[in-house]
């Protein structure tokens, strides 16, 4: 009797060890299919844009994020490549009809992500690369835990001073507004995953693209913890 009791606990424990390892099993393969939310962000001058064009050329899971903004088309930009651009009337249009997953007012102009393309993106298994200012970072963080949030900074502030004077794409007042807007938006690093120093375009490219390998083996299983 005390064999077959003994035997029967063995096979209980044993069934429910098992449902629990193929709980498992099954929440890491889903790890692996689904997509991931990418957030770069940064002071200007760090880099931002030219590491996201490098990240896209070099990745083809990786899909670019196009933003909706109300400030004006800049020489060289394509609207519906660089930007969506559109009023502030039509902005606000979308605010109220919710079709943003995060927006804000940055140095005056208002910018926003669009929610539809993002979960679609995802759901396809495929990356979705966000280059967003700090105030979107926090909020895509907080709607999003599982997102990957990378802050970039320069490797020294006059290095930053060169990179933006030399882009001649902002006058000397902003200029003067973006560097004095830098204190600002270091406070927010502490809502991001990473941060990495842009001192050498291909080194960072690859630090980036390793955080983004490994973070598909990082363990999610807090719904399996939930229901245990």
């Amino acid at each position: 009797m005390c064999g077959c009791v003994n035997e029967l606990t063995i096979n209980y424990e044993l069934s429910t060890n098992m449902n629990l390892l193929q709980k498992y099993i099954e929440q890491y393969k889903k790890n692996l299919k689904k997509g991931k939310i990418i957030v770069i962000s940064g002071p200007s001058g760090c880099g931002k844009t030219t590491i996201c064009k490098e990240l896209i050329r070099r990745n083809k899971n990786i899909v670019f994020s196009i933003s909706y903004t109300t400030r004006p088309k800049k020489i060289g930009e394509v609207n519906g490549k660089d930007y969506f651009f559109v009023s502030e009337k039509e902005f606000w249009k979308m605010v109220r009809q919710k079709k943003f997953v995060e927006w804000a007012k940055v140095y005056n102009n208002y910018y926003g992500t669009p929610k539809k393309n993002l979960v679609e993106t995802i759901k396809a298994g495929k990356d979705i690369l966000l280059e967003i200012d700090v105030q979107g970072g926090k909020n895509i963080k907080k709607q999003h835990p599982e997102s990957l949030c990378i802050f970039i900074l320069p490797p020294s502030l006059e290095v930053l001073k060169e990179r933006i004077v030399k882009r001649k794409r902002e006058d000397l007042a902003e200029i003067k507004t973006r560097l004095r807007n830098i204190e600002k938006e270091l406070k927010y690093i502490k809502y991001y995953d990473y941060i990495l120093i842009n001192d050498d375009l291909k080194d960072t490219i690859k630090n980036i693209e390793t955080i983004i390998s490994s973070s598909r083996f990082c363990k999610n299983f807090s719904e399996i913890w939930r229901k245990k």
